[in-house]
């Protein structure tokens, strides 16, 4: 059996962010969470990356670029004071506000990253990597069911969103004891990335424990 430990996310974030070529401006397709390394990376959520960028006037794409760049590179300070000064000019990028919020939960700063994660909503209310992200968010302050909402909604808003699906299921088996609901959402998440190793192992697992529950179930009956 798989056992889960609570492990820091640090390096998991920014190796998903080294993933990153443009944290686009409005929502995000799916991408393979990365394999922070043996059973540790369940603990982990995924964070996002790859996003689809629209049409937008070069000088934009290119002061954005130049960001995402930046925190791709895992230079965070850098990469805070580019997505500022975009925003500055350009306020209007809910994908910036965003990359804004990831950065500053990598800095435990809480208060910030809501912050500009209540920019992008109110920008575009079903963002799913916003909502993906504020999901992150408020499970870690322990707000397991308003992370749940938040999840299943990037997931109605955008159903193709694997990051959500994936974290959804990690909220369900380590936070809620849904098994069920878990065992779902990684097979959602799995037919949307294909194959991924370290998540069919997770399923594998979870198919034994609901059995296993479902002839205990049966026996006291």
């Amino acid at each position: 059996m798989l056992l889960p430990r609570f492990t820091n996310n640090t390096s998991f974030v920014i190796a998903s962010l080294i993933a990153l070529v443009l944290a686009g401006c409005a929502g995000g397709g799916p991408m393979r969470a990365p394999d922070s390394g043996g059973d540790q990376a369940r603990q982990v959520e995924a964070v996002d990356g790859q996003p689809v960028l629209p049409a937008i006037p070069p000088e934009v794409q290119t002061r954005y670029e130049q960001a995402a760049s930046a925190m791709a590179a895992g230079d965070f300070t850098d990469a805070e004071l580019r997505f500022k000064e975009f925003l500055a000019l350009y306020p209007d990028y809910p994908g910036a506000h965003v990359n804004l919020a990831i950065i500053h939960a990598n800095n435990e700063d809480n208060d910030a990253a809501r912050s500009s994660l209540d920019a992008a909503l109110a920008l575009n209310p079903d963002h799913p990597a916003a909502l993906n992200q504020l999901g992150m968010l408020l499970r870690k302050n322990g707000k397991f069911l308003e992370a749940e909402a938040a999840y299943l909604k990037a997931v109605t808003a955008s159903p193709d969103y694997a990051l959500a699906h994936y974290n959804l299921g990690v909220l369900n088996e380590l936070y809620l004891q849904r098994l069920d609901a878990a065992l779902q959402n990684f097979e959602a998440y799995q037919a949307l990335v294909g194959e991924d190793k370290q998540v069919e192992k997770w399923i594998a697992d979870l198919r034994r424990r609901v059995a296993a529950t479902q002839r205990t179930a049966n026996a006291a009956e």
